[in-house]
């Protein structure tokens, strides 16, 4: 792992360090080594070398390390004194590493750690201001200071465990070499891209640890080395453990808060203490658990087979990335594309860091556009496919006569009735309906269905979820109505729409291949399409902001319904239709204004009892958080209000529910993504497999997966069918009688009664091993065996599950833990949910502010290479080419024998 800390504090720097920079040996204290100072702008300062403290608080307060003259031209007293980029080890390695009887493994790790600077030495970066511009200048020189520890810190109750890391503080300067000064760096890029920084640090040191003849096995988020058995880990990481059952407790999650929490609760360093004394307490900590020399272990159940390293080619790292990232995006930072393809080659030998980027560099699918400092990458493929969908909805143009030759007389009145109007009379087979949430779009979507079926023409609706499809249109009379994935796979109900109509109701949703689809079926069938959505609300999950694209790029443009209904009071209704038109600052202001956004600790003390104060008025009310993570801790939080209240039943019972991990085709693909105990449930009939059945993952291996069914019938997972199955991890769920509870995938419950992903139910009481549940508004009835599974609580959902939900009153848990998954869309869908009031917690509005601000727009990859874009990149010094250009790779580190350990 890498993280990047800034420091303000020059005294805080010096402070933290002042340890290694006040003894001369290598090792200072038996546990810490001696500093030093590495970087171009070390050699220019002439302080390469032992970092001595003079040298070190002379550059803490950014004065020349030899003179003591200022060192860059501003001198503020917040400036910021550096950045603390500090690397750590699995914590296997750093066991071995303790445990072995010479450095190799920290030789191994230094060079790793190395190389890996000097790649963000490669990004560095200073802002220009001069002669009115106002951007960033490669400068390519840092200094920084290199502090390598090999213990953690203590505990209030135990001594040091191993943990080798390493801290490369790294100071605010560097060199521009057309203004001939020292200046302050700008570090935001390489703060963003630390990611693709982390996944080169970790193959460079798996590498290097793979050629002394260890093997590696890969983790959620690193590796570890296997033999290394889990309990040792754990054992060893008390720390660790410490910090993590603290912010558990405080309900704290984001990572800049962990990091706060760490400083928080830090004992102070034990001195005196002797390595050698150290690894005696490690030996007889790890004895005492029953380990032993040879003793195998480890939570990744991948068997190896015996004396056959896994092996992979540097093309196949890059194809699995491709894959991978271009699922969900049409577009991608260069970056991160490498970054899944270093991580993708963890544990296998044949792909060093240098050879999976320059089969990325030849690789001749890409197109990159070079913006700035970064590359934007699709492929052809991707672009091939969105001209295709484009040409599609253009060849429609004209091609019919209208449904009516004048405007019929309705019922509506303004935009709802000449987006009616506009249907009705267009020769275009493709239309569009663009309308703002809570804008009346069902009410316009009924009366146009009647004018057009009073045409002689039939309707047949559909969208893209079953919530929205089999329950809101159904709830609103469409009874008929079916997801466009029904529609796409049964031949029978295409051949209905021949010369009719075709209505996608939340067409935001679609992604670029199934628009595709449905636009060479209306054109197959000779049938006209209307789409209805908001592409300022959630776009698909998949691939392509296809509405959008064909609003944009196809030229359809669309019918606009901008007058918002649902919001009652009119600064809050203002408010959201400034949002809608994004004037994000303007909109923010007036949600302060209002009171809505409230500043709040962890803990939702505040959103839980204004919850309850709405229920208790009898309003209609819903949580929203952008994270499942911050969603379960608010639904915790309610819960136990609402058992306090008496609205939920004292008695509650533990069941199993299944959480979908969400992969890609392309992790599905790789083995290493299974561990014993998952749950597979499958979504076609394969031989010897039943759609809809689940299966548990039994064992792993490089040669495959195995499944076994509750008949324990046993095959291999048909890892080549990946669109067929979704993959689930087991998790506890507490349901008392009251609770409300959402389905989260599509199937039937014991009377074959229909159940739909998002459908939301209460639990009105269990019997031999059944749920009982009903639908709070139809009252209709269902039973769910216990271990249905496909069930969550539903009192916090995402903004992607809250969109198409209207309730009277809305509570929004958006902490600083939440701003990753944080965009205007995002934002713009919760906010508009509720009729009367809005109320957002977080505890940074100045944060919420900045993210909010940020669009959530996929590019495509049409946008991407169009003209109208090469004449704008030129303008910015932007240029298209196909080869990316990346960061020079550094030699690496390699070692050629495996030593014996031993922890007897």
């Amino acid at each position: 792992m890498i993280r990047m800390i800034q420091c303000q504090s020059a005294e805080q720097a010096k402070d933290y360090h002042k340890d290694e920079l006040s003894q001369s040996d290598y090792y200072t204290s038996d546990q810490e080594l001696r500093g030093s100072f590495h970087g171009k702008i070390a050699m220019r300062l002439g302080v390469s070398g032992n970092a001595t403290k003079e040298a070190f608080n002379s550059l803490s307060d950014n004065l020349h390390p030899l003179t003591g003259s200022p060192l860059t031209p501003r001198n503020v007293g917040n400036r910021i004194v550096g950045y603390d980029i500090n690397f750590h080890c699995p914590k296997s390695v750093s066991v071995l590493h303790v445990l072995s009887k010479d450095d190799h493994i920290l030789q191994a790790f230094q060079q790793s750690v190395h190389d890996t600077m000097l790649d963000i030495e490669a990004d560095g970066k200073t802002r220009v201001r001069k002669n009115g511009k106002d951007e960033n200048r490669q400068t390519r020189e840092l200094i920084w200071a290199e502090f390598i520890h090999q213990t953690a810190r203590p505990t209030r109750d135990a001594q040091p465990d191993p943990h080798l890391h390493c801290h490369c503080f790294t100071f605010n300067v560097t060199w521009d070499k057309l203004e001939k000064q020292y200046k302050a760096g700008q570090f935001r890029d390489i703060k963003r891209d630390m990611p693709y920084y982390q996944a080169r640090f970790h193959k460079r040191l798996a590498d290097n640890l793979i050629a002394w003849g260890y093997r590696i096995r890969r983790t959620k988020t690193s590796f570890e080395i296997v033999g290394v058995p889990d309990a040792v880990i754990t054992l060893l990481s008390k720390r660790t453990n410490e910090i993590g059952q603290i912010a558990k407790e405080k309900g704290i999650t984001n990572a800049k808060a962990l990091d706060q929490l760490g400083v928080k609760t830090r004992v102070k360093k034990k001195k005196g203490l002797k390595m050698a004394d150290l690894k005696k307490d490690w030996r007889r900590q790890i004895l005492a658990l029953g380990m032993s020399d040879g003793k195998q272990g480890g939570g990744n159940p991948i068997r190896y087979a015996p004396d056959t390293p896994p092996t992979i080619v540097p093309s196949e790292c890059v194809d699995h990335a491709l894959k991978h990232r271009f699922e969900r995006a049409s577009v991608i930072h260069d970056r991160r594309i490498l970054e899944t393809a270093y991580r993708h080659a963890l544990g296998y030998s044949g792909a060093t860091v240098g050879q999976i980027t320059n089969a990325f560099r030849n690789n001749k699918e890409l197109i990159s556009v070079k913006e700035g400092c970064r590359l934007l990458c699709t492929t052809k493929e991707i672009l091939a496919q969105e001209q295709r969908m484009v040409g599609l909805a253009r060849t429609g143009k004209g091609r019919f006569t209208p449904l009516y030759n004048s405007s019929p007389a309705l019922t509506l009145q303004g935009e709802q009735a000449d987006a009616v109007i506009h249907v009705l009379t267009t020769s275009d087979q493709i239309s569009i309906i663009r309308g703002r949430a809570g804008t009346g779009k069902t009410m316009l979507m009924k009366e146009a269905v009647a004018k057009i079926e009073a045409a002689g023409k039939k309707v047949f609706v559909v969208a893209p979820t079953a919530q929205a499809s089999r329950s809101v249109l159904k709830d609103e009379g469409f009874a008929d109505a079916e997801t466009v994935a029904k529609l796409l796979c049964d031949p029978t109900l295409q051949q209905r729409l021949s010369g009719q109509v075709l209505w996608v109701d939340e067409a935001g949703l679609l992604g670029t291949k199934d628009m595709t689809a449905l636009l060479e079926l209306v054109s197959k069938h000779k049938a006209r399409l209307i789409l209805s959505g908001d592409t300022r609300q959630h776009a698909s999950v998949v691939r392509g902001d296809a509405l959008r694209i064909l609003n944009k790029v196809a030229g359809i443009i669309p019918a606009e319904v901008n007058k918002i209904y649902r919001q009652r009071d009119t600064n809050y209704r203002q408010s959201v239709d400034d949002l809608s038109q994004g004037n994000i600052k303007t909109a923010f202001a007036g949600f302060d204004r209002m009171g809505a956004i409230k500043t709040t600790n962890p803990g939702y003390i505040g959103l839980v009892s204004d919850y309850m104060a709405a229920l208790n008025k009898g309003k209609t009310v819903l949580a929203i958080s952008p994270t499942h993570a911050q969603g379960e801790a608010v639904t915790s939080a309610i819960r136990s209000a609402l058992r306090k209240a008496g609205k939920l039943d004292k008695k509650e019972i533990t069941l199993s529910r299944l959480v979908s991990l969400n992969l890609t085709d392309a992790e599905k693909a790789d083995c290493r993504s299974y561990q014993q105990g998952q749950v597979v449930r499958f979504n076609q009939n394969r031989p010897g497999i039943v759609r809809g059945s689940a299966w548990l993952v039994s064992e792993v291996s490089f040669q495959g997966v195995h499944i076994k069914n509750v008949n324990k019938e046993t095959l291999f997972l048909p890892m080549d069918k990946t669109q067929d199955f979704d993959v689930y991890h087991k998790a506890d769920i507490n349901l008392s009688k009251g609770d409300a509870i959402t389905i989260t995938r599509n199937g039937f419950d014991e009377k074959n009664n229909r159940l739909n992903n998002g459908q939301i139910l209460e639990v009105v009481g269990f019997a031999k091993g059944r749920i009982l549940a009903r639908n709070p508004i139809s009252k209709t009835k269902y039973v769910l065996q216990d271990d249905f599974g496909h069930l969550a609580h539903a009192y916090c959902v995402t903004s992607h599950a809250s969109q198409g939900k209207t309730v009277d009153e809305v509570f929004i848990a958006q902490p600083a833990a939440t701003f990753l998954a944080t965009d205007m869309k995002q934002f713009y869908v919760s906010v508009s949910r509720a009729r009367d009031q809005v109320h957002i917690y977080t505890d940074d509005k100045e944060a919420l502010l900045d993210h909010v601000s940020s669009s959530g727009d996929r590019q495509s990859a049409t946008e991407l290479v169009s003209p109208i874009q090469s004449i704008a990149r030129k303008r910015r010094n932007q240029s298209v080419i196909i080869k990316p250009i990346v960061t020079s790779v550094p030699q690496q580190f390699v070692r050629l024998h495996a030593p014996k350990l031993s922890i007897q």
